[in-house]
């Protein structure tokens, strides 16, 4: 028998650690780990490596090779002859092949600006990807929350069947002993097999939300997983942190770095180039014949007058940053709105709360007097079943209020932006 005790202690101890158990954090861990958005920060990242890496290459030297052949109707002579001196007229038809390499020596931090430039961008572009991710939070408490009300009304009409079985023994009782009439047994019999009817339709709806939850976080749910219901012991009041302000502020870096890029357009460029060939003339025009050359120097250019060019692209970026600062200040405005009707929400759900407590204490005292009078025969089991079912409605709106109550307080955390990082 001690054996046999073990064994079944070893089975109960098994089955518990079988069984899953999820959270709301756990889920919105899963849902940053694994949503198929989550790869687009690496995606970009590569993207603005590789683009940086391009601009990089400006700052290598340029190496082209060239070759050219022509023929030209006419050529350099001289309208004279010189004393002792026979100069060859020029070969209308004239060949050149040359290597020219070309180095940025200086171009004003341009292509830095522009390295900066993409480095904001891809800020901006990985603080948009955690904004819709951090939206998500809002449908996987829509989701976590529908399970957990199923769970709950589960285990309410479970409780109810146990009940009513137990009432339905003890009318048996009552029918056998002519105590009771044969007609109170069937009544009680048919709830119970309307009980088992809502059993089932909670359990076809509890797993089609596990499946919508499953899929939103990414990751296989057993049927059988128990959520656990989260604790709000107190809610932050005060100024939130949301996701879309670092957003909107990136975006305005983003703009600046732009002015600065624009800024570093028109400064001197100074570069410098080589160039080695072949060809017929040379760079001596007077032989006439194939000759090596080679050619070195420096080259600068300046746009000294762009006629207020820069000053336009400016100044349209800065509207642009007003434009940013203006869709900033409407998103605060809305969600400070939004944060006192939640608050309300939240106020009005807990009233609710207290007076389902209340309703359920006087409909347990009724249904204790009800199955008093039933097993007297004073009332019908019709009349049981009403005042039955009275509490068990309360009892079901009472844990819908708790369960509002808990996705309101989510909800609000998720519109503070608490623990947005998460």
């Amino acid at each position: 028998m001690k054996n046999l005790g073990i064994l079944i202690l070893l089975l109960l101890s098994f089955s518990v650690k079988a069984q899953q158990i999820l959270t709301l954090e756990e889920c919105y861990s899963l849902v940053n780990e694994n949503y198929p958005l989550t790869r687009q920060t690496d995606l970009l990242k590569n993207k603005t490596d590789l683009e940086i890496s391009v601009l990089e290459k400006a700052k290598l030297p340029k190496v082209d090779l060239n070759a050219q052949t022509s023929y030209q109707s006419e050529v350099i002579e001289f309208p004279f002859e010189l004393p002792n001196s026979s100069i060859e007229a020029l070969n209308k038809d004239q060949y050149r092949a040359t290597l020219d390499v070309n180095q940025l020596i200086y171009n004003g931090g341009s292509i830095d600006a522009n390295s900066k430039l993409k480095v904001a961008e891809l800020e901006a572009q990985k603080q948009m990807v955690a904004v819709n991710l951090y939206l998500l939070k809002n449908r996987i408490n829509q989701s976590y929350f529908s399970v957990l009300l199923l769970q709950e009304q589960k285990n309410l009409l479970i409780l109810k069947q146990e009940q009513l079985r137990s009432q339905i023994d003890e009318v048996k009782t009552g029918v056998k002993f002519g105590a009771i009439l044969p007609a109170s047994e069937n009544v009680l019999e048919a709830e119970n097999l309307k009980v088992s009817q809502q059993l089932s339709q909670v359990n076809f709806d509890r797993k089609k939300a596990i499946n919508n939850l499953s899929a939103l976080i990414n990751k296989e749910i057993s049927q059988d997983v128990i959520l656990s219901k989260p604790e709000f012991p107190f809610l932050f009041t005060g100024n939130f942190s949301r996701p879309e302000l670092q957003y909107f502020d990136l975006q305005n870096k983003q703009i600046e770095s732009s002015k600065e890029v624009i800024s570093r357009s028109n400064l001197p460029k100074v570069y410098g180039f080589a160039q080695a060939g072949y060809g017929n003339p040379g760079l001596n025009m007077l032989d006439n014949s194939f000759q090596d050359f080679y050619m070195i120097g420096l080259k600068a250019n300046w746009n000294v007058f762009d006629w207020g060019k820069t000053k336009i692209q400016k100044e349209a970026l800065s509207v642009s940053q007003e434009i940013v600062n203006t869709e900033k200040e409407t998103f605060q405005l809305n969600t400070e709105m939004q944060l006192k009707e939640a608050d309300y929400e939240i106020s009005k759900i807990e009233a609710l709360i207290e007076a389902d407590n209340e309703i359920i204490i006087l409909r347990e005292k009724v249904l204790e007097s009800a199955t008093s009078q039933l097993k007297n025969g004073v009332i019908t089991s019709s009349e049981y079943l009403t005042e039955f079912n009275s509490l068990y409605e309360s009892m079901i709106s009472q844990k819908l209020h708790e369960i509002q109550l808990d996705l309101a307080k989510a909800n609000y955390k998720v519109l503070r932006g608490e623990n947005n990082n998460k």
